[in-house]
């Protein structure tokens, strides 16, 4: 046995194992039903956030992106237009159907183009976990979360949890010159405690597999953040946050546009009750406020025919109150919230001896929503749980911008200006555990209301199908009827589950070329009006084994599939085809390491009905190492890590135009925790 450990050793050693980018312990269920709700705990960060729990991690750990701690959830993957702020897919869904949170905060996009997804606006040292539903059970303040949602949970050390924390991360990756560099700094007393730091990024034009480079690239990023807490009674707390981040120069190779800035702020204030008797033993109320500015910028490229000015905004204020509580076999909570929004983007060309023309894109849409959900997980006994989740929301949308409302309403005449919905989800689960075997099954049913692209877009282009769109208020309601089912079996050696989800949509929603209309922008193929389709639907399929041989070594096994077509028995777009990712972790003592794959099999079940092309097949590997040691009182982790090991030229079936992902990058990084 020892013989065989030492050639185990050796080999790990030889292959330069090392630790994922970013690693996520197995998922940590949410109220024992797991296949509807789970949420992921990011390694680098403690969850109790408390001075002497440290936390060894190998990869990029702080100096990884949002993005990347996204990658390694399960049901997650990313469409990428560059380097910076990819956009979230969650069971093949993307944006519109999904819900993005921050703490709860509900925040808007302010590009039509969506090359400012919320989760760009948060960085790694303000994180403190990720909260990932897939599916119609979402979290309470999720809203229209057909695909699932996500909440960004911030980081709060909380009172008498340490007298104060210091960290710093430094990080620096080869291929493409990215530069990472963060500080933050938490206190904590009896009555108060602060959350602050700073992180800035830096990157120039990265290279794909060859060497060979993708221009307009880089990107350059700046984020701060303070969190406050202040307890002037027992069990009566206070909570404000804000966030300041901004992106500048910031280029998107898959679009024919680039970013000159991006800044986001985000603030909040909330109260929160703890302890109380009766029904509910805790109580939160949070109000809240963000402003999103978005600025696209083609003048760096060459060979512009017309220049643009293209600028967006969004702001939205908002407040949530939860209730939660518990009573024997039942652990309930009661949620009320509300949100205005207004959406605001207009676009300026530039023709030579020709006077400025001016479109408004989106044209100043208001957005009022109000809701209130319940759940309630109930323990039946040691072997059954059951998980009940409702909410119903009503919807108020209106066109505040006059010239907007008389260019769409060319097209539709009968337009109304103001728009009403009443939406909801409702979702069942049951869990069944025995031994070493769990079952879970559920359902749910949940219905959307357009976005404010699909329905009152004005001449957007899509760089992806080349086609203009044009937003369409006369969209019925999009619903879907959610089906899955998990089971899974561990002892102290094996673990291994499968699962599945399908999706039956009404009236879904998705752009049809109208043949009648002519395209505005250069170079377009057409014009594409949002119209409902009587069916689609999506199915996911994954199954995992994972096995621990050796205590100190870790084999971990991920197969995927997923299938989508719509009523004309064409295929969906961004579906993703069959996948495995298989990774060897090692963790002895101070050491952890990791040598991982990536699988991915030709994309022949592409849409070509919606712009789609196939993608090669290809083989991504990846190894790192990390090592945890002490410096006095300082906790100091050392990471070095390659991607890509052997320079694989690729594009993924998520990447917008086929942009090629990076070639071989090597990247070190260190931290430092006081």
């Amino acid at each position: 046995m020892r013989l065989i450990n030492r050639l185990i050793l050796r080999l790990v050693f030889i292959f330069g194992l090392g630790q994922s980018i970013v690693t996520v312990p197995a998922f940590a269920q949410k109220d024992s039903i797991d296949s509807i709700a789970s949420e992921e705990m990011l390694s680098e960060v403690t969850v109790t956030s408390a001075v002497g729990i440290s936390r060894k991690v190998a990869g990029k750990g702080r100096a990884a992106s949002i993005e990347e701690h996204l990658l390694q959830l399960h049901s997650v993957n990313m469409v990428k237009r560059g380097s910076y702020a990819w956009e979230p897919i969650v069971n093949n869904m993307a944006t519109e159907r999904l819900s993005t949170t921050i703490d709860g905060m509900k925040i808007f996009y302010a590009c039509t183009d969506k090359m400012d997804p919320i989760t760009s606006y948060v960085e790694s040292g303000n994180l403190q976990r990720i909260r990932l539903d897939a599916g119609l059970d979402g979290n309470p303040q999720a809203t229209g979360n057909i695909g699932g949602s996500i909440d960004l949970k911030l980081r709060k050390i909380g009172f008498n949890e340490a007298s104060e924390e210091y960290n710093a991360t430094a990080g620096y990756e080869t291929n493409g010159h990215l530069q990472t560099y963060g500080a933050d700094a938490a206190f904590s007393r009896e009555r108060f405690y602060s959350n602050l730091g700073l992180f800035y990024r830096h990157a120039n034009n990265y290279n794909a597999g060859g060497r060979k480079e993708i221009e307009f690239s880089q990107f350059r990023k700046v984020n701060a953040f303070l969190n406050l807490g202040w307890q002037p009674i027992d069990n009566h707390i206070l909570e404000g946050t804000l966030i300041f981040d901004r992106a500048t120069d910031v280029g998107y190779p898959a679009l024919n546009m680039d970013v000159s800035d991006a800044t986001g702020i985000i603030t909040s204030l909330s109260y929160r009750r703890e302890n109380l008797q009766r029904f509910f033993n805790r109580w939160e109320t949070k109000a809240y406020y963000n402003h999103i500015t978005h600025n696209m910028d083609d003048t760096h490229r060459p060979d512009i025919q017309i220049h643009m000015d293209m600028p967006g905004k969004s702001s939205t204020v908002g407040l949530y109150s939860l209730l939660q509580g518990s009573s024997n076999h039942h652990q309930y909570q009661l949620n009320y919230d509300a949100y205005y929004n207004t959406l605001f983007a207009d676009m300026t060309m530039y023709v030579d001896g020709i006077a400025p023309m001016y479109m408004l894109t989106w044209p100043d849409v208001g957005t009022f929503n109000t809701g209130l959900s319940f759940s309630d997980n109930i323990s039946i006994g040691e072997k059954h749980s059951l998980r009940v989740s409702i909410k119903g929301s009503w919807q108020n949308q209106r066109i505040n911008n006059d010239e907007g409302f008389r260019a769409l309403s060319i097209y539709f005449p009968s337009m109304k200006r103001t728009a009403q919905d009443v939406i909801g989800r409702i979702a069942v689960s049951y869990a069944y555990r025995h031994k070493d075997w769990k079952l879970a099954v559920g359902t749910g049913y949940g219905n959307r209301a357009p976005s404010v692209t699909e329905a009152y877009g004005y001449f957007l282009n899509n760089t992806f199908d080349r086609y203009d769109y044009i937003g369409n208020p006369h969209l019925k309601k999009e619903s879907a009827v959610e089906m899955n089912a998990s089971v899974s079996w561990n002892n102290s050696i094996i673990e291994a589950s499968a699962e599945t989800n399908i999706f039956f949509f009404s009236n879904y929603i998705i752009g049809i070329p109208d043949t009648r209309l002519s395209h505005m922008t250069i170079g377009a193929a057409g014009v594409k009006i949002y119209q409902n389709l009587n069916h689609a639907q999506i199915m996911n399929i994954t199954a995992s084994f994972n096995i621990n041989p050796i205590y100190w070594l870790h084999w971990e096994n991920r197969l995927s599939y997923s299938y989508g077509r719509e009523s004309t028995k064409s295929r969906l777009p961004l579906i993703a085809p069959l996948s495995y990712s298989g990774k060897f972790k090692l963790q002895l003592n101070d050491l952890e390491a990791e040598f991982g794959a990536n699988l991915v099999s030709r994309h022949n079940n592409y849409s070509e009905k919606y712009g789609e092309t196939p993608i090669s097949s290809y083989s991504i590997f990846h190894c790192n190492i990390g090592y945890h040691f002490l410096i006095g009182r300082v906790d100091t982790n050392v990471h070095l890590g390659v991607d890509n090991l052997f320079d694989k030229y690729y594009s993924t079936y998520s990447d917008w135009n086929h942009i090629p992902q990076k070639g071989r990058n090597i990247y070190t990084n260190i931290s430092f925790q006081l």
